[in-house]
């Protein structure tokens, strides 16, 4: 029994509670923190997996009065006779040696990430395997996570396939454009994609300041010629610009941009934000890029000697995301469905003909990364019991 007890002590003036484990291993636990995670009743309310205890009743500087342990648990008494127990795998899945630290977050958050170029094979299931099965849609949803995009074939070619997958994960993200929206050539379009002209590579909706983190597009009608989609794995972009020019990747990882959108649709809208074009997280990677040519404002809100360097950066990224290496170009074909992170992916498409009736028609959905994120948990335990 790796999560076994062999011993428990209190340490440094009862501040600490030190554990040695049957396979060897050390653990060292804060008081404090114990004192914070009692999973009493009084401190703990388990049918919402929450903490009742309050912060201001929390004496900061506690320490340890008493301590029994066994195998399977330690029993805490506190200076003012509280009592607390805690099972051997609980204390053990949070130990706070880096190593146990980083695997716990490996296990929450699912940080794989395989990056792809010109010869990406396009991960692909079936529509309704995935309505169906929770292995299909564990499947579905751990590739999407690990390699930015889906293509689920199958579907029928009729409006509302998109809403079955949004039930399939929880919900889908209303922006102003409404729960879902139908991508085709429209008069007086509100748009760039409702037209029939080229969509150079892009995110959608950089114009929020939480923009949509999974996009889903499912083909009604695809146009005989022309209307191919471009996708680019955004991240090994990111990584090829900063070991070719760290200059370039410098400028578009530190410049806010102003993004807006302008007009009406499920409702009238004056949208504003400010992003860095390239997204960095606390150690330097890449977590979202923010770019969408069509709705980067006119507006601009840097001294004027930072212009130019900006524009020369961006051209050098998006030459980059143009090269034959890096980018994957397919078709939609009527019943596909494609899924991808709109955080990391760049997509576009290329042009095609207008006719006097509709000769390409997607309907669209965005998804919130929180939402998806939560049903691949809840589906990996369910494959996880099941096997």
């Amino acid at each position: 029994m790796h999560c076994a007890i062999q011993k428990a002590e209190a340490q440094d003036g009862a501040h600490l509670m030190r554990i040695l484990w049957q396979d060897g291993a050390e653990s060292v636990y804060p008081a404090v923190w114990l004192r914070d995670n009692c999973q009493c009743p009084d401190c703990y309310l388990d049918s919402a997996k929450a903490r009742k205890l309050l912060i201001e009743a929390l004496d900061v500087n506690i320490s340890i009065k008493g301590l029994t342990f066994d195998r399977k648990k330690v029993h805490i008494t506190w200076p003012n006779d509280h009592d607390s127990e805690y099972e051997a795998d609980w204390l053990k899945k949070r130990c706070f040696s880096q190593q146990a630290r980083e695997k716990l977050q490996r296990e929450l958050f699912l940080p794989e990430c395989q990056y792809w170029g010109s010869e990406f094979q396009l991960p692909t299931l079936d529509f309704e395997d995935v309505l169906k099965d929770d292995e299909h849609a564990y499947r579905w949803l751990s590739r999407l996570k690990k390699f930015g995009i889906v293509r689920l074939t199958g579907a029928s070619d009729k409006r509302g396939e998109v809403l079955k997958l949004g039930k399939r994960i929880g919900f889908l993200y209303l922006t102003f454009y409404g729960h879902t929206w139908q991508v085709q050539d429209k008069i007086d379009a509100n748009n760039v994609a409702y037209t029939t002209g080229k969509l150079s590579f892009h995110t959608d909706y950089p114009a929020l300041h939480h923009p949509p983190g999974v996009q889903l597009l499912h083909c009604i009608k695809q146009t005989v010629t022309g209307g191919d989609s471009e996708i680019v794995d955004g991240f090994n972009v990111c990584q090829k610009l900063k070991e070719k020019n760290p200059w370039a990747f410098q400028i578009l990882s530190s410049t806010f941009v102003d993004f807006t959108d302008i007009g009406v649709d499920y409702c009238d809208f004056s949208v504003q934000s400010k992003h860095k074009i390239i997204e960095l997280d606390d150690k330097g990677q890449v977590v979202r890029i923010n770019f969408n040519n069509a709705t980067r404002d006119t507006l601009f809100d840097v001294p004027v000697e930072r212009v130019q360097p900006f524009y020369a950066a961006l051209k050098e990224f998006v030459d980059l995301m143009n090269c034959k290496e890096f980018k994957f170009i397919f078709k939609m074909n009527p019943g596909d469905v494609i899924t991808f992170d709109n955080w990391r992916l760049l997509h576009g498409r290329r042009s095609y003909e207008a006719g006097t009736e509709i000769s390409r028609h997607l309907e669209g959905a965005y998804a919130d990364w929180d939402v998806v994120m939560s049903r691949l948990r809840i589906l990996r335990q369910s494959v996880r019991n099941r096997n």
